[in-house]
């Protein structure tokens, strides 16, 4: 059975890309030629805000005792749980000593890079989770220097809460600056910042491009698309926690597909006839974005059994991936093109993008295909070291010698002939290349 599109987007996340990459290489020009002014008189007209970028220590303060104690400990659990699974995972990079050959050492050392800067939206949602989730794993991570910014509203400021968060997360500084001029801030080293060697976190179109056009000069975490999301749900999934779980998703920005992979017609029916009912109650500004997600983005494919639905997951390669069916060890051995799985109805993508302690920020736009998403692991270098005794490069000066020959690099082929040379002035060597 062919799949069966009982509902097709006529347009995808790139539909309406925008674009914007003239405007942000101008944006990213003026402020690296025009410094700390530059940055402010873009900061100005964006952010139309004009109080202190750098935030003080008073300011941090004054602003984490704006935030409800109730929300306090909700941020600090999310904090907690964030931090134990990325000490977790911090724990699966070991440094490695091996000897590859009698007298030859190789090795593996993971190196935390020096200075982190972490984007914290604060536009149409105030993104407090992010703050968590990009400070959190910097910290565990062991950089020395981080930087959290989020865009503040006019007259006010950045949201109390994301300031608390990047406070108790580790924030060494928080800059009250959004966009474009932010990412730029952070990367040139703007307002005696150290120049950031990694980017991290989600943003508008404007920052996504900023950080792609950066790429190379400083590291990124992704660039990042729209959100999107896809639920696999068998005869057994509830319909309306489905349909739910579809909204909730949807509501994250007009261009945020959600699709339902299933194998059971009157479970996709069931659920299509729920979600109008189920938008129209979310608030105006939710309601608009989700309406217009599952009006234009969102799809419900009829796959004939479940290898069929996988298959389908895997070529979707969505973000958030939910698993509402039987058999849910299947479904883990055999899926493999995921940011972030949900398996069971018991949990949600909702409880990991702000508190289950993985991490939400992850690949969109199907690049799910070939990476995962932000991770303690992503502020760390793996290098690579080696050392050897002259016995045991012997050996390997004499492969060198020959392969560098054949290859045609001559000079190559010498930094291992005077080694030999030095090392053992009695003996005599074939160093021709091969073939």
């Amino acid at each position: 059975m062919a799949r069966d599109y009982l509902k097709k987007a006529h347009l995808t996340s790139r539909s309406d890309a925008s674009d914007v990459h003239d405007t942000v290489r101008k944006i990213l020009a003026d402020i690296e030629a025009g410094g700390d002014q530059a940055a402010l008189d873009y900061a100005a007209k964006f952010d139309k805000y004009d109080g202190n970028v750098m935030l003080t220590a008073e300011e941090i303060d004054a602003a984490c005792a704006l935030v409800p104690e109730k929300l306090k400990a909700d941020i600090r659990f999310a904090h907690d749980n964030v931090k134990r699974f990325a000490e977790q995972q911090k724990s699966t990079v070991a440094n490695v000593e091996y000897e590859i050959v009698p007298g030859v050492i190789a090795g593996q050392k993971a190196i935390p890079v020096d200075a982190a800067g972490c984007y914290a939206p604060g536009g149409r949602y105030s993104h407090v989770a992010s703050a968590i989730m990009t400070v959190t794993t910097a910290k565990v991570a062991g950089c020395k220097h981080i930087t959290a910014c989020s865009p503040p509203r006019p007259g006010v400021g950045v949201n109390p809460a994301i300031v608390y968060a990047a406070h108790i997360c580790g924030a060494d500084k928080i800059m009250a600056m959004g966009g474009v001029q932010a990412i730029a801030a952070m990367t040139f080293g703007l307002f005696g910042l150290p120049k950031a060697n990694i980017l991290v976190g989600p943003g508008n179109q404007f920052v996504a491009e900023a950080k792609r056009i950066l790429f190379g000069r400083v590291g990124i975490d992704m660039i990042a698309g729209p959100t999107d999301s896809l639920i696999l749900a068998d005869k057994t999934a509830d319909p309306h926690i489905v349909a739910t779980d579809l909204v909730s998703q949807a509501e994250h920005g007009y261009n945020s597909p959600v699709w339902l992979v299933t194998d059971d017609r009157a479970l996709a029916e069931d659920v299509m006839a729920r979600v109008p009912a189920l938008i129209d109650d979310l608030p105006e500004v939710n309601r608009d974005n989700a309406a217009a997600a599952w009006r234009d983005y969102a799809e419900v494919i009829l796959c004939a059994d479940r290898e069929e639905m996988a298959a389908t997951s895997d070529d979707y390669a969505p973000e958030h991936l939910t698993v509402q069916a039987e058999d849910l060890d299947w479904w883990l051995d055999r899926l493999t093109c995921y940011g972030s799985l949900f398996l069971g109805e018991e949990t949600t993508v909702s409880y990991g993008d702000k508190a289950t302690g993985t991490n939400h920020v992850l690949p969109t736009s199907g690049a799910a295909s070939y990476t995962g998403g932000l991770s303690v692991h992503k502020y760390m270098k793996i290098v690579t070291w080696q050392r050897a005794t002259r016995t045991g490069s012997k050996p390997i000066a004499e492969a060198t010698a020959r392969i560098s020959r054949l290859e045609g690099m001559e000079g190559h082929a010498r930094a291992a002939d005077v080694r030999l040379a030095k090392y053992f002035p009695d003996e005599t060597f074939d160093l021709t290349a091969h073939g």
